[in-house]
């Protein structure tokens, strides 16, 4: 079958990688990794420094002791996320995270996109932990460092507000000692992490502990009134929730990016030795112990000291010394500096294992995928991410560029939780009535026909399936004519149909699509139109309430389609409100970034476009496919996607 070059190029976007129970079982990386390993990495690259920083800050500046409640919303929007990953470690547990996931649902164009935003996300993470560490370090050292850098090392920012004043050679330095650690091999490095971790939540543990014994109740009901004249004025109306709800929501906001990094389980895929179990199960353990952390942490911290006095830098390690016990300063001082170090490593360690996905498919240069003989890991990959970290977190102060890394993050949680959801209502054998099947392109049309044709699921095995059903839904497919009155009636499943068929599976597509659009025009419009809707303004109130309605229905329509039926060792409950929600709370969080942010991320994006159009496209792996017109009588259909030059 000839097709034009333009139709070429445009399959080649939607292209998917088809993954079989033997390619999801082969690697060349060690399975060496348990849950307990996968749980102290999710913790680790979550629980930094923030649970010593972010409780006082919050508490001070926006919600007062209500931080309590904006841990508890931010953990709730991460859990959201958190359900769809773990279905889909447990669906497709392969190295790469969201970039596989997307590669296998949605298609190779928007992979690559997400796969690129995730490099940058890492980069950039690792970086500000590495450029924190340093900070913290030298707070202790009384800013020598910084001086004798300062002095020696010194940087013309010309004015920028991105580049540091200075290269910093402690986080350039360990950047590279902790790249190499990971290159020369994931168990071991592992362990150290495991104790950096272990180390940093007994610290945690302590705070909540001891500081319980010095909680008093009154911290949460202070009376305005009694606030010193200096501090009234920014201290609210006192009580409980000196900034009211709003208080609360936007403290929620700032809250959720402390539970970003726990996704780096979700890249260990073909390191861990029983990857459908031991992934799903450490998102939701770690997750579980940070949002026990954090919510531990503000409460005792709260109920220690008014929140209103609480010091937005360093909040811990003043209350112990305001509570008359100086040695909970250094206790917890120490913990900073182990949970830092964990949080460096969960940052780095993910970054590879995206480089190593991408490389092995061909979308990005194949050198960065090597795997080492001996040490079983992206070795040249690892190395090079560590170079790039370190000269990112010598060269630059990552204040200016932290929030890129949110967008990074955030798409990936939209594009995971609308995966769930289209694989979730997916016909379990698609594409069928079109009759094409793959082969690999060296291949002539007429050799090999016979024998080359595989019973291929992307989204698992079809041996499940009886024939009846495979006819049935072939049946039923093949008289679907997509019109305005089939697409009408199924839209509130009026057939009532149980399985799945291509229209069915099509529509929710559709809708997700629709539900994401809407999604971004009422975050615009409680974003920008705040306080008319607080006024009630008629046509705010209005506008607002039917793009709300309208999210209602399709959310609706969604749950009445028919779902797959295919077993797996863990699945999101109530689908679809579940990925709904996150898909609505991700875009939110992403339309709050401003707009210096969304340029920088356009500039990264157009660098991205330049690599995949320009070598992305002709070297990927799916591009060594091609259709083929299927025999008659074949009676299951391989899956196909595209074809380039077929």
């Amino acid at each position: 079958m000839r097709l034009s070059r333009g139709w070429n190029l445009w399959h080649a976007l939607g292209r998917r990688k088809v993954l079989d129970s033997l390619s999801l079982g082969k690697s060349d990386l060690a399975r060496v990794l348990n849950t307990l390993d996968l749980t102290a990495l999710g913790v680790g690259s979550t629980l930094g420094v923030g649970v010593y920083v972010l409780a006082g800050n919050v508490s001070k500046n926006v919600a007062g002791p209500a931080v309590i409640l904006s841990f508890l919303i931010a953990a709730f929007a991460s859990l959201l996320a958190g359900l769809c990953y773990a279905e889909f470690g447990a669906r497709v547990p392969r190295a790469g995270s969201a970039y596989i996931y997307s590669y296998v649902c949605v298609g190779e164009f928007i992979a690559f996109v997400i796969g690129w935003n995730l490099i940058l996300e890492y980069v950039i993470g690792s970086a500000s932990v590495a450029k924190g560490l340093s900070k913290y370090l030298d707070s202790l050292l009384n800013e020598t460092m910084e001086r004798s850098f300062l002095e020696n090392m010194p940087v013309d920012t010309a004015g920028s507000l991105a580049v540091s004043a200075y290269f910093d050679m402690f986080a350039f330095g360990v950047s590279l000692i902790l790249a190499a650690a990971l290159a020369l091999g994931v168990k071991e490095s592992s362990l150290v992490n495991n104790l950096f971790t272990f180390i940093n939540v007994g610290v945690v543990l302590f705070v909540i502990l001891a500081g319980s014994f010095k909680a008093e109740s009154k911290n949460w009901n202070i009376n305005p009134e009694e606030i010193d004249e200096e501090y009234r004025a920014s201290a609210g109306r006192g009580g409980f929730l000196p900034f009211g709800v709003s208080g609360v929501m936007k403290g929620a906001a700032t809250c959720f990016y402390g539970f970003v990094g726990f996704d780096c389980i979700a890249t260990t895929g073909e390191e861990v030795k029983n990857p459908q179990k031991a992934i799903p199960m450490a998102i939701i353990i770690s997750l579980g112990i940070i949002f026990l952390s954090y919510f531990g942490v503000s409460t005792v911290l709260t109920l220690m000291w008014p929140y209103y006095l609480q010091d937005p830098d360093a909040p811990i390690p003043k209350v112990f010394i305001e509570v008359g016990w100086p040695v909970g300063q250094w206790i917890v001082t120490i913990g900073g500096i182990f949970g830092l170090c964990a949080s460096l490593f969960g940052a780095m360690f993910p970054l590879p294992r995206i480089i190593y996905a991408m490389s092995m498919d061909g979308l990005i240069f194949r050198f960065l995928g090597h795997v080492h003989h001996y040490f079983k890991t992206p070795f040249f990959g690892t190395l090079i991410a560590g170079l790039l970290t370190g000269l990112m977190a010598a060269f630059f102060d990552l204040d200016q560029l932290v929030n890129m890394m949110s967008i990074g993050t955030l798409l990936a949680y939209t594009i995971v939780a609308a995966c769930v959801l289209l694989l979730r209502y997916k016909a379990e054998i698609n594409e069928e009535a079109e009759g094409y099947s793959l082969l690999p392109s060296e291949l002539n049309d007429n050799e090999g026909e016979e024998n080359m044709y595989k019973d291929i699921d992307p989204y698992g095995s079809n041996d499940n399936i009886s024939s009846e059903f495979i006819e049935s839904t072939r049946l039923v497919t093949l008289k679907e004519k997509i019109s305005f009155t089939t697409v009408s009636k199924q839209l509130l499943n009026a057939s009532r149909m149980k399985h799945p068929t291509l229209l069915t599976s099509n529509i929710v597509a559709a809708e997700i699509v629709v539900f994401s659009v809407l999604s971004i025009f009422l975050g615009l419009c409680v974003i920008y139109w705040k306080k008319d809707l607080a006024a009630a303004d008629p046509s705010a109130v209005s506008i607002t309430s039917i793009i709300a309605v309208l999210l209602i229905f399709i959310l609706l329509s969604i749950g009445l389609q028919p779902t797959s039926t295919k077993s797996l060792t863990f699945k999101v409950p109530f689908v679809p409100v579940i990925p709904a929600l996150s898909i609505l709370i991700n875009i939110y969080l992403m339309l709050m970034l401003d707009g210096d942010t969304w340029i920088r991320f356009g500039v990264w994006m157009a660098v991205g476009m330049i690599l995949y159009f320009g070598y992305s496209v002709r070297h990927s792996e799916e591009s060594k496919f091609k259709f083929v017109k299927l025999p008659p009588n074949q009676d299951k259909r391989t899956h196909y996607t595209s074809e380039e030059d077929s």
